[in-house]
């Protein structure tokens, strides 16, 4: 999971678990707890209608939030784009604590007399939110209870509606009732959209501080875990395949320039490292079917001290283009210019091949 296209949920993950940390480490949580005696009815300090959804008192409460506004905020502002559900959020939280105000007056006399939860309230109108618009992905039971794919979700607010009670069970219920009015489009409020002086003012100075939102890259490659004992531990890793839906274009000569491997690269010689050593692993040439072979030792070094100007790889090519020595085979030696029809070849060693005028060396 990432934030790609959701920097408001990230935004508000970062904003509500840095203030409750800040309110936690200078000991002002009293300040962000909202009770209708004395604080409403008796001191007249409404101020804390706002500041009590700015913070969460406790670090359960935090971590249940996070991971709410983690899994479902991100999947419901995917679906409403990023300027509604900013909105949507600004009018829960006014809605909300409208209604949280008007509850406390009601029923502060039957036990309901604080509130003290956070931004739970945009937590469970957010939830009420995905309910409605993600669909299910998959089912299951267990032990015979059919469960979605949302159960889990949905449990996660369950454990914050009852982790304070009554306060958080009246929280989460004014929550998903303000869910509801914003979707029920009533007096006009799912039309509302923040200005756009206020959007570019976030887009400047807000999202530098959210940071990136790019995905993460996966690769599409898989290496083993011990690569420092493995034979490749010192090549190095072949670049990730580029997977896209975007038509290729031609690329420009300085990029084709760019891109071009130079003369004295190793990837040659790591290929065919790694192909040597695939072949000694499995006792096989990687294109037996094709009719080249792996030479031998005894082979490499015969031609070798024969053509002491050739490079191994050439004289590798060379014996591998030889198919059989059943078959005759002309393997081109490179450009070392051969005088003469035969070469003289050490008594203990039986030659299969002779040279003949062409710089060619021909099988018996």
């Amino acid at each position: 999971m990432s934030f790609e296209h959701a920097s408001v949920t990230k935004g508000l993950i970062m904003a509500s678990a840095l203030t409750s940390i800040l309110v936690g480490v200078f000991d002002v949580k009293h300040y962000f707890h909202l009770q209708f005696v004395p604080h409403i009815s008796r001191h007249h300090q409404y101020w804390r209608l706002l500041t009590h959804n700015l913070a969460f008192v406790n670090s359960s409460d935090l971590f249940l939030g996070i991971v709410i506004f983690g899994t479902i905020g991100v999947e419901v502002e995917r679906r409403f784009g990023s300027v509604k559900f900013a909105s949507f959020a600004i009018v829960t939280l006014l809605v909300g604590t409208l209604l949280e105000f008007i509850a406390l007056i009601l029923f502060h006399q039957v036990g309901l007399n604080h509130i003290a939860l956070g931004p739970s309230l945009l937590a469970f109108s957010t939830l009420y939110q995905y309910s409605r618009i993600i669909p299910t992905v998959y089912t299951f039971k267990i032990f015979g209870v059919p469960l979605n794919s949302k159960t889990f979700n949905y449990f996660l607010g369950f454990q914050l509606a009852i982790s304070r009670l009554p306060g958080s069970a009246t929280v989460a219920a004014i929550g998903v009732m303000t869910g509801q009015i914003y979707r029920s489009d009533l007096a006009g409020l799912k039309s509302y959209r923040i200005s756009p002086s206020t959007v570019r003012f976030a887009e400047k100075f807000l999202a530098p501080l959210v940071g990136s939102l790019r995905a993460p890259r996966r690769t599409n490659r898989a290496l083993p875990d011990d690569m420092g004992s493995r034979p490749w531990a010192g090549l190095a890793a072949p670049a990730d395949e580029i997977i896209t839906t975007a038509r290729p274009s031609a690329p420009s000569d300085t990029t084709a320039a760019r891109n071009r491997p130079s003369a004295d690269a190793p990837t040659a010689n790591s290929t065919s490292m790694m192909r040597e050593w695939v072949n000694e692993l499995t006792g096989r040439s990687e294109n037996t079917s094709a009719g080249v072979r792996a030479p031998s030792e005894a082979e490499i070094a015969q031609l070798t001290s024969m053509f002491p100007d050739l490079d191994r790889e050439v004289v590798i090519a060379a014996l591998q283009r030889r198919s059989s020595r059943d078959t005759t085979v002309v393997a081109t030696i490179g450009s070392t210019s051969v005088t003469g029809n035969t070469f003289a070849v050490a008594p203990s060693v039986t030659p299969w091949f002779t040279v003949v005028p062409g710089n060619t060396a021909v099988d018996k």
